[in-house]
Formats: structure tokens, sequence, C-alpha cells
């Protein structure tokens, strides 16, 4: 089974994000939960959702305590929230931020992790050019695919697509396009670990 928490706050689509995953898991033919924990319904207040991914029947229902990636849309929770409990050395980070780890003051800490399973990107700034607004969900999940093999980015546009339609799902596919495609590079580029870099 693979686990992963998607961090951010109220109204940046987190919810929608670990829905997303789980659509785009079940369409390859896995079997697929997610759901959200709130601290509080509030925009702007943390949330926290789950996406399980499995080849079985996933009978678990409690929260991801040991996640194999967490995703983070928002990196203002980095000193407000444990966004990192349960991970081990070999999990995936992506997160949101247009600086490197290094800048973010996390170059220790993501020393521990393979440099292939780790990346900043700057979600945001790609969520506003593509859709005009600054809503990352989209974005980091094109960037998962990217970074891992759990979903393809085909998938993840046919899960945007059928919650988007029309132009606003063409939107949200070439964020999430452009998102993969920023990853892919990173990973061809392979700058450092601590530089927010990952290797091939």
């Amino acid at each position: 089974m693979f686990q992963v928490r998607i961090h951010g706050r109220g109204g940046q689509g987190v919810v929608t994000a670990s829905e997303l995953l789980s659509v785009a898991a079940f369409d390859e033919g896995h079997h697929a939960q997610a759901f959200p924990t709130f601290g509080s319904e509030r925009t702007g207040a943390p949330v926290v959702s789950f996406c399980r991914i499995d080849d079985g029947p996933i009978r678990r229902r409690e929260p991801v305590s040991h996640p194999d990636a967490v995703i983070i849309q928002d990196p203002t929770l980095l000193h407000q929230v444990d966004l990192f409990g349960g991970l081990s050395g070999d999990g995936y980070i992506l997160l949101n931020s247009e600086r490197d780890f290094d800048e973010l003051g996390m170059g220790e800490f993501i020393a521990g992790f393979r440099p292939e399973r780790v990346r900043t990107m700057p979600a945001t700034a790609i969520a506003r050019e593509h859709l005009g607004r600054p809503l990352p969900n989209s974005v980091l999940l094109g960037g998962f695919a990217g970074l891992c093999d759990l979903v393809s980015l085909d998938a993840v546009a046919e899960a945007l697509r059928g919650r988007f339609p029309g132009e606003l799902g063409d939107m949200n596919i070439s964020a999430a396009t452009a998102a993969r495609d920023y990853v892919r590079e990173s990973l061809a580029g392979a700058p450092a670990a601590g530089a927010g870099g990952v290797h091939a």
C-alpha cells in the first residue's frame, strides 16, 4: 500500500487534490481511498487530506501516520505543523516553494532522504501562469506524477478533465503538464539535494 499525506490551508484545494489522486490511481486499475481531516473549516486554516493506493481492497480508515509521500501546498506550514511525522528516509517530499531546501533552512533535514525523491517547485507561480489563480493543487499533482511513478500524467489529466469540464479542465491539465515537465527537467539536471534537487 502506498500512502500520501497532503498538507495545505483551507481554500487551496487540499481535499480536491487527494480525491483527484485517488481517481487517477483508480483509473489506472488500482484500489484507492481519499479522505480529509480538518483542524478548522475556515479559509486559511491548516487542512490535511490523505490518499491510499493499493492493488487490493483497502480496509483501513484511520488517518495516515506513516506516509510514503508528503505533498505540501503551503510553505508557511513548515514551522507550524509536523508535516513530516512518520515519513521515512525513503519517502517522497514535494513542497510548493520558489526557494530551495537550503534557503528554507531544511538542508540538513533533507540530507536524510534519497535526493531523487525530494523536490521544491514554484507551484503557485505555475498556477498563476496557467490558471490565473494561485491554486497549487493541480500543479502539485502534475509535479508528483513527474517525481513518483505512482500515477501517470495521463491519469492525472483524465481525473482533472472529469472534475473540471471544458476550458477550465484544459487549463488545469496545462498547469499539471508544465509542473510534470518542470520536475522532469530537474531530475535530468540533477542539482544538489539541498538545493531543492533530485536526480534520476
